[in-house]
C-alpha cells in the first residue's frame, strides 16, 4: 500500500513537473532539398525523459525499437578512412534495418553524422517496403544549430521552412536533411554547458528500462549500445558518464581519437599511466596543446572506463572485417550480459535478441557454450518466438540445450501457434472458413451468449484445425484434438462436424507434440522447420505421405503460383520413398509389417492407406511395395509358380492336393507361444500376410487336434481354401467368368434374341439377366459394404472417383434401358440397339483385366493419354471441317434445303476427304454427269441429287487443295507429333502408373469374394445372413494388421534407427557434395585470416614488450650510472647498453 502511494505521489510531481516545463513539437520543411521533411520536438534541458519516449511512440507513431545504437565520436569534420565510411554507410544502417534499431546522433550536417545521414538516404531511396526503413533521430542543443533564430520563437504543431547549408565552418552547423525526426535540446541554464548531453544520458537509461516485444509473444528490454567513432579527448567524460548507466560500448579501433586511444590501453591496464596517456594523446591530436592537470584528469578517467571491461568491446574492422556490424553489436551485448550473472534468466534478452536477428552463430558461440544451465523452463518462451518467427535452426538448438517438447507443447500453446499464423497463409483463409462454419453452429445460441463465447475463445481453436486437417486427410486425423467420452465413439463420430469446441483440456500435454508441430509447419508451408519436426518424430514413413497428401491438396487451392510450386517441390513423397527404402534394405519383413500396420498416431491408418490418399505412385513403384505386392497376390502360394500349373490347378482341383503348386505351410513349435514367437522372428508372412480371420482358426485347429483323421479333413480343407481365396485365383476366376459371360451375351445378341413376351426372353436371355443382377449386386457391395466409416453419399462419390467404376455403372444403366425397351414391342428394336452398344461398354471393360499383365498394363496407359491428344486434335479438325463443310455447300448447292443432305455435305462429305473419298464428279466441271441430278427439286421429299452449281467451281478446287494440304499433312502430321511426344513422357514413367494401378487391382482382388459372377451370389446371401443372424459386422481387413503392443513397439523402434541411418547416410553424401566442400575451403580460409588477424595482434604486443624492455634497461643504465658516479660499485666496469640484447 505505501508503495503504490509512493508511486501516486512520484507520478503527481511528474506531471507537475512536466507541465511547469513545457515543450513545441512540429515539423521542418528543408528546402531546396526536395520534399524533405522531419518531425521535431523542443524541449528543455530539465525535461523528464519519459516525455520524450512517449512522444516518439504514441505523436509520432515510431514502432517500439528492439535496439538503440547511441553515436558518439568526432562532431567536426575529419578525414575519414574508406573502410569505415563503409561500417558506417552500409554496416550501421544494415544492422539497425535487420534489428529495428533507432540510431541517435548529434543531429547536425558534419562529421559522421553526415556520413550516416547520407547513408538513411541511400537506403530510403533503394528501399520499395515502407514498412522496412531506418529511423535516425538526431539530439542536439538549440546553441549549436545555424540560423537557430528559425526555432527559437516556433510554436506549436507550426510548420517550420529551413534551409541546409553545407558550408558552416562552426561552431554552428545546420540540421542533417536526412534525419527523419529531432529533438531540440534548450540550455535554460547557460552555466551547464553538458545540458544535452545529461538529457541524453537519462533518455537512453529511460529506453533501456522499457520492455518490447519482438515478432513473438516474449517482451524483452530495449538493450542501447553506445557507438564510439573516432571523439576528442573531452568525449571520456561521456564514456565515464555513460558507463555509469551501465550502458554497454562498442568501440571501433583504427576510427582515431579517442576510441583508438581506449583501444590501445583497454587490454593493458598498467600501460594507463600520465606519461604514456600524454604521449598517446600527442599523436591522435597533433594540433592541440594539454596542460598536465589535464592529463592528470584524463589518465584517472582512462582508468576509471577501463576497469569497466565487461561494459567495453573493442573491434577492429579494418584487422577484423569478417564479422558484421550486428554481429558485432550483439556479441557486445552479450559480453555485458555476462559479467554479472551466470544465471541462465539473466542471459533471456540476449538470446531473444538472437532469435529477433536470426543470429544462431552467436547464440552457440557467446550464449551456449556451456558456462550457463539451461533448464527446459528457461527456454519456453524463446522457443515460442523460434516457432512463430520460423527459426529452425533455434528450434533445434534449444532442444540440443535442454528444451523438452514433451514438456513445452501444451494444446494451449499449439492452439496460440495456429493463431499466430500470417493472414497472408492459406491456412489462416482455410481456418477463417471454418470459423465461420461454427459461428453459423452457433446460431442456435442467444445472441448475448454467442459474443461471450467468442469473445473467450481466440480467433482459431483446435476442433478447427481438426475440421481443416479431416478435409485432408480423412480417416488418417480422426480424432485429432478431440475429446471423445467412452462409450460415446458412434456417437462422436457422426455429429463429428458439429460439435462445438471447448471438450479439449487446453492445459493438457500434447500426446505427440512432434507429430502436431509437423503438421503445424507443414500446413504453413514451412519446409526446414517441417523436416526437423519429422526427424525427430516416430512413424516417418506415415508422416511423410500424410505431409504429401496435404501439400498436394493445397497446392490445388493456392492462388499464389510461387508458392504452389513450393508446395510441389516439398518432395515428402521422395522421403518416404527413401525411409522405406532403407528399411527395406535392413530386413524385408519388418517393411512388410511397416506397411499394414496400424499407425498409432495416425488414427490407426496404415501407409499403404495413405499412399494411395496422396497419390503417391513413386511409393508404389518401390520393389519392396512392389515385392509386398507380390506376396498379397500369390497368397499362401510360392511366387514363383508358373500360370499354366495355376490354371492347370484351376480346371483340375484336385491337383492343388499334389505337389504341383507349392504352399507356405504352417511350421510353427507346439511349445513355444505364439506371441513369443512373433517378437522374436517377426515372421510377417506368418503373423501378417493372413488375408481372413478363418486361416488363423485353422492353425489352432491344426495344433489342437492330433487325430491323423482329423488332421488329414484339416489339411484337405485348409490346402481348397488356400488356393481358392487366392487373389490371383480370385482374379483368373473372375476373368473366365468374365469371358463366358461375353460369349452368352454374344450369343443371345446374335442368335437367340427372341421377340418381346410372350415369346420371349429364352431361358439363355433370362441367364444373362440373372448374371447381369450379381453383377449389380457385386458393384453395390463395393461401392456402400466397405470399411470406411462415413456416410453414404460419401461413399458413392468415393466410389465414382474410379473411372473403370464409372464404366460399371455406364453399361449396368445401358443395360436396364436395353432390357426394359425390348420388353415392348414399340420399342424392341430400340431394346436391340441399346444392348448391342451395351456390349461394346462391357468388352472395352476387359481392358482394366489386362491391366495386371506387365507389358500389356503400360500399354494402356499410354493410350489413355493419347485419347486426350486425340480429343485436341478433333477440336482444331471440326474447326476446318465446318470451315470448308459449309463453304462448299455454299458454292456447290445453294438451293437446296434439304437437312440431311446439308449434314452429308457439311460433316460427312468432308470427313471422308480426308481418307481419299472425293467425289470429282460434283466438284470439277469437267467430270459432272448431269443426266443424274436434277435441276430443281419437284417436292421437299425427293431423294434425288440436285445438280451442282458451275458458278464459282475453280475456287472450289481450290479450297479442296488447301483443305487436303491442311488436314492431310498439317494436322495429321501434328497429331503423329502430339503422340509421339505423349508417348516419350510417358513411356519413362508408364511403369510408375502401371504399379500404382497393379495396386489397386490387387487391393480390390484381395477384398473380392472367392466366387465369380454369377456364383458370387452365394458369398452375398452369406453376407447378408451373417449381418442379420449373428449381429455382428464383419469387418474383412484390407491389408492393414493390428499387432501387439510390444512388437508394435518393437517396430517402431526400428523404424526410428533405420531413420536415424537415413539422415545420417543424407548428411554424409551432403558433406562430400562440391558446394559442402567449397564452404569447409572458406571456413579454413577464413580461420586462417582470423589467426593472422591474430598474428598481428601479437606482434603489437610484442612491440608493447620491446618498449617497457626498452625502458626498463633505460632505468637500469642510469641508475647504474648514478651508482658509478658516487662510487658505491665496484671497481669493475658498468656493461654498457645496447641493442644487440634485445636482438
Amino acid at each position: 500500500m505505501e508503495d503504490t502511494e509512493a508511486k501516486l505521489c512520484s507520478n503527481d510531481k511528474e506531471e507537475a513537473f512536466i507541465r511547469e516545463l513545457p515543450y513545441c513539437t512540429g515539423e521542418i520543411d528543408f528546402m531546396a532539398s526536395g520534399k524533405k521533411r522531419g518531425k521535431f520536438v523542443k524541449v528543455p534541458c530539465a525535461i523528464y525523459p519519459g516525455v520524450i519516449f512517449d512522444i516518439m511512440i504514441n505523436k509520432w507513431n515510431l514502432p517500439a525499437p528492439n535496439l538503440v545504437v547511441s553515436l558518439v565520436g568526432e562532431e567536426e569534420n575529419f578525414q575519414m578512412k574508406p573502410w569505415l565510411r563503409d561500417t558506417l554507410r552500409k554496416g550501421l544502417v544494415k544492422a539497425a534495418e535487420s534489428t529495428g534499431a533507432w540510431i541517435f546522433t548529434s543531429a547536425l550536417r558534419v562529421g559522421i553524422t553526415r556520413h550516416i545521414g547520407q547513408a538513411v538516404r541511400d537506403h530510403t531511396l533503394a528501399s520499395t517496403s515502407a514498412r522496412v526503413r531506418v529511423i535516425a533521430i538526431g539530439i542536439t542543443s538549440l546553441e549549436k544549430i545555424q540560423h537557430r533564430e528559425i526555432l527559437d520563437n516556433v510554436k506549436n504543431e507550426n510548420l517550420v521552412c529551413y534551409k541546409s547549408d553545407d558550408n558552416g565552418q562552426g561552431p554552428q552547423y545546420s540540421l542533417d536533411n536526412n534525419h527523419s525526426h529531432f529533438i531540440l535540446v534548450d540550455q535554460i541554464n547557460p552555466d551547464e554547458p553538458d545540458g544535452t548531453t545529461k538529457l541524453r544520458l537519462t533518455l537512453e537509461k529511460h529506453i533501456s528500462e522499457q520492455r518490447t516485444g519482438y515478432g513473438g509473444t516474449g517482451s524483452i528490454e530495449i538493450p542501447v549500445l553506445c557507438l564510439l567513432v573516432n571523439g576528442g579527448p573531452k568525449t571520456l567524460e561521456r564514456i565515464c558518464r555513460g558507463l555509469e548507466n551501465s550502458a554497454p560500448w562498442l568501440i571501433l579501433a583504427g576510427s582515431g581519437g579517442t576510441a583508438d586511444i581506449l583501444a590501445a590501453v583497454v587490454n593493458e591496464p598498467h600501460l594507463i599511466v600520465p606519461q604514456v596517456v600524454e604521449k598517446q594523446l600527442k599523436e591522435k591530436f597533433p594540433t592541440e596543446t594539454f596542460l598536465w592537470k589535464d592529463i592528470l584528469q584524463w589518465t584517472a578517467t582512462i582508468q576509471n572506463i577501463v576497469s569497466q571491461q565487461h561494459l567495453l568491446t573493442v573491434h577492429s574492422f579494418e584487422q577484423e572485417g569478417s564479422d558484421e556490424l550486428d554481429t558485432v553489436i550483439l556479441k557486445a551485448l552479450v559480453k555485458a550480459c555476462k559479467s554479472h550473472s551466470q544465471e541462465a534468466q539473466e542471459y533471456l534478452d540476449e538470446l531473444k535478441l538472437a532469435v529477433a536477428w536470426n543470429r544462431v552463430d552467436i547464440a552457440k558461440s557467446e550464449i551456449f557454450n556451456g558456462d550457463v544451465e539451461w533448464k527446459s523452463c528457461d527456454l519456453e518462451e524463446v522457443m515460442m518466438d523460434a516457432l512463430v518467427n520460423d527459426k529452425p535452426e533455434f528450434v533445434k538448438l534449444f532442444i540440443d540445450n535442454g528444451a523438452n517438447m514433451y514438456d513445452f507443447l501444451t494444446y494451449s500453446r499449439l492452439q496460440r501457434l495456429y493463431c499466430a499464423i500470417s493472414r497472408k497463409c492459406l491456412l489462416y483463409a482455410l481456418l477463417l472458413k471454418k470459423h465461420e462454419e461454427s459461428r453459423l453452429t452457433l446460431a442456435g445460441i442467444t445472441g448475448q451468449q454467442n459474443k461471450e463465447m467468442m469473445d473467450i475463445c481466440p480467433l482459431f481453436t483446435l476442433h478447427e484445425v481438426s475440421r481443416v486437417l479431416k478435409d485432408f486427410l480423412h480417416d488418417a486425423c480422426k480424432g485429432f484434438y478431440q475429446e471423445v467420452k467412452p462409450g460415446s465413439k458412434k456417437k462422436a463420430d457422426k455429429t463429428n462436424a458439429k460439435r462445438l469446441p471447448g471438450l479439449l483440456d487446453m492445459n493438457q500435454k500434447s500426446e505427440n507434440p512432434w507429430r502436431d508441430l509437423f503438421l503445424w509447419a507443414v500446413l504453413q508451408n514451412r519446409h526446414k522447420m517441417a523436416n526437423y519436426f519429422w526427424a525427430m518424430g516416430q512413424e516417418g514413413v506415415a508422416a511423410a505421405l500424410a505431409a504429401c497428401k496435404i501439400l498436394k491438396d493445397m497446392s490445388r487451392l493456392e492462388t499464389e503460383a510461387e508458392v504452389a510450386r513450393r508446395m510441389k517441390e516439398a518432395k515428402y513423397d521422395q522421403l518416404a520413398l527413401e525411409l522405406f527404402s532403407e528399411c527395406y534394405h535392413n530386413s524385408e519383413e519388418r517393411a512388410f509389417a511397416l506397411l499394414v500396420r496400424k499407425n498409432q498416431y495416425w488414427s490407426k491408418t496404415t501407409c499403404l492407406h495413405l499412399a494411395t490418399e496422396a497419390d503417391a505412385k513413386s511409393f508404389f513403384a518401390h520393389d519392396g511395395v512392389q515385392a509386398f505386392l507380390t506376396k498379397i497376390w500369390w497368397g499362401d502360394m510360392s511366387t514363383s509358380t508358373p500360370i499354366l500349373k495355376l490354371i492347370c490347378g484351376f480346371w483340375c482341383p484336385l491337383l492343388i492336393y499334389t505337389n504341383l503348386i507349392a504352399f507356405s505351410e504352417q511350421v510353427q513349435s507346439k511349445n513355444e507361444p505364439e506371441t513369443f514367437r512373433e517378437l522374436d522372428s517377426l515372421d510377417t508372412e506368418r503373423t501378417l500376410l493372413f488375408s481372413k480371420e478363418g486361416d488363423r482358426v485353422d492353425v489352432k485347429l491344426e495344433k489342437q487336434r492330433s487325430s491323423e483323421n482329423v488332421a488329414w479333413a484339416t489339411f484337405m480343407f485348409t490346402r481348397w481354401k488356400k488356393f481358392w481365396s487366392a487373389p490371383v485365383t480370385v482374379f483368373m476366376g473372375n476373368v473366365i467368368m468374365y469371358f463366358a459371360f461375353l460369349f452368352l451375351f454374344t450369343y443371345v445378341l446374335l442368335l437367340d434374341f427372341k421377340p418381346a413376351p410372350p415369346e420371349g426372353p429364352s431361358v439363355k436371355e433370362i441367364i444373362l439377366y440373372f448374371w447381369v443382377f450379381t453383377l449389380v449386386l457385386e458393384e453395390i457391395r463395393q461401392s456402400f459394404f466397405t470399411d470406411e466409416d462415413m456416410n453414404l453419399i460419401k461413399k458413392f462419390k468415393l466410389y465414382v472417383e474410379d473411372n473403370w467404376n464409372k464404366c460399371d455403372m455406364v453399361a449396368i444403366f445401358l443395360f436396364i434401358i436395353g432390357v426394359t425397351c425390348r420388353m415392348l414391342n414399340s420399342t424392341f428394336q430400340a431394346g436391340r440397339t441399346v444392348l448391342a452398344i451395351d456390349f461394346m461398354v462391357f468388352t472395352l471393360r476387359l481392358i482394366h483385366i489386362f491391366a495386371i499383365h506387365k507389358q500389356l498394363g503400360p500399354k494402356i496407359i499410354i493410350v489413355e493419354r493419347m485419347m486426350k491428344d486425340v480429343f485436341f486434335f478433333l477440336f482444331f479438325l471440326s474447326v476446318w471441317l465446318i470451315a470448308y463443310g459449309v463453304t462448299t455447300q455454299a458454292l456447290l448447292h445453294p438451293d437446296d434445303s434439304r437437312v440431311d443432305w446439308i449434314f452429308r455435305r457439311v460433316l460427312y462429305r468432308p470427313y471422308l476427304q480426308i481418307f481419299g473419298q472425293i467425289p470429282l464428279d460434283e466438284i470439277d466441271t469437267s467430270r459432272m454427269r448431269l443426266q443424274n441430278c436434277t435441276s430443281t427439286l419437284k417436292s421437299p421429299q425427293e431423294n434425288s441429287p440436285l445438280c451442282s452449281n458451275t458458278y464459282a467451281n475453280w475456287l472450289v478446287i481450290l479450297l479442296l487443295v488447301i483443305f487436303l494440304l491442311v488436314t492431310n499433312v498439317l494436322l495429321m502430321n501434328l497429331l503423329i507429333a502430339m503422340f509421339s511426344y505423349t508417348f516419350q513422357v510417358v513411356q519413362g514413367n508408364a511403369d510408375i502408373f502401371w504399379k500404382f494401378q497393379r495396386y489397386n487391382l490387387i487391393v480390390e482382388y484381395h477384398g473380392r469374394p472367392a466366387l465369380a459372377p454369377p456364383f458370387i451370389i452365394i458369398s452375398h446371401v452369406h453376407l447378408i445372413l451373417r449381418r442379420i443372424f449373428k449381429k455382428m459386422e464383419h469387418k474383412k481387413e484390407h491389408l492393414e494388421r493390428d499387432l501387439p503392443d510390444s512388437l508394435d513397439q518393437k517396430i517402431i523402434t526400428w523404424e526410428v534407427v533405420q531413420k536415424e541411418n537415413y539422415l545420417a547416410n543424407l548428411e554424409q553424401k551432403e558433406k562430400e557434395s562440391n558446394e559442402e566442400r567449397l564452404k569447409k575451403t572458406f571456413n579454413k580460409v577464413d580461420n586462417l585470416s582470423k589467426y593472422f588477424s591474430g598474428m598481428k595482434e601479437q606482434e603489437k604486443r610484442l612491440r608493447s614488450l620491446e618498449s617497457q624492455v626498452n625502458y626498463c634497461s633505460a632505468v637500469i643504465s642510469s641508475m647504474a650510472d648514478t651508482l658509478s658516479k658516487n662510487n658505491l660499485l665496484c671497481n669493475r666496469p658498468v656493461p654498457k647498453y645496447t641493442s644487440e640484447y634485445l636482438k
